[in-house]
């Protein structure tokens, strides 16, 4: 038998105060998605051929690398924020939930290092 009423037993076990981050975060970066790749389509279509050095070209000016890093980061994170509703809704064992959670997060944020690292090699002319 507890002393404790119903409400101390369950204050401190709702909600992880994160849904509604998550929910924003989402919106936010798929309005982001969509302008920026917007911006990416357009800029590919005038291009006038896909050869390496227009390409290198288009990436080497400042405002295209900027934007690129933005879709690149953009792109990762919510990628990310997908990956993991889908592993927190269907991968049902405690372990292997945490497990393929940390192996996304780590996945994610080397796809997005190695793709910044790339843009800027470019932009910067390294």
């Amino acid at each position: 038998m507890s002393l404790r009423s119903p409400l101390g037993k369950v204050l401190g076990l709702g909600t992880a105060k994160d849904g509604t981050d998550h929910w924003w975060g989402q919106r936010m970066s798929a309005v982001a998605l969509a302008l920026l790749g917007l911006w990416f389509t357009v800029s590919l279509l005038r291009l006038p051929g896909f050869e390496h050095a227009l390409v290198v070209d288009f990436i080497s000016a400042p405002l295209n690398s900027v934007l690129m890093v933005l879709l690149c980061a953009t792109l990762a994170y919510h990628s990310y924020l997908g990956v993991q509703v889908v592993l927190e809704d269907y991968v049902h064992g405690p372990g292997l939930k945490v497990a393929s959670l940390t192996a996304s997060k780590f996945a994610h944020v080397f796809v997005a290092v190695a793709s910044i690292y790339a843009v800027l090699k470019i932009g910067l002319g390294a």
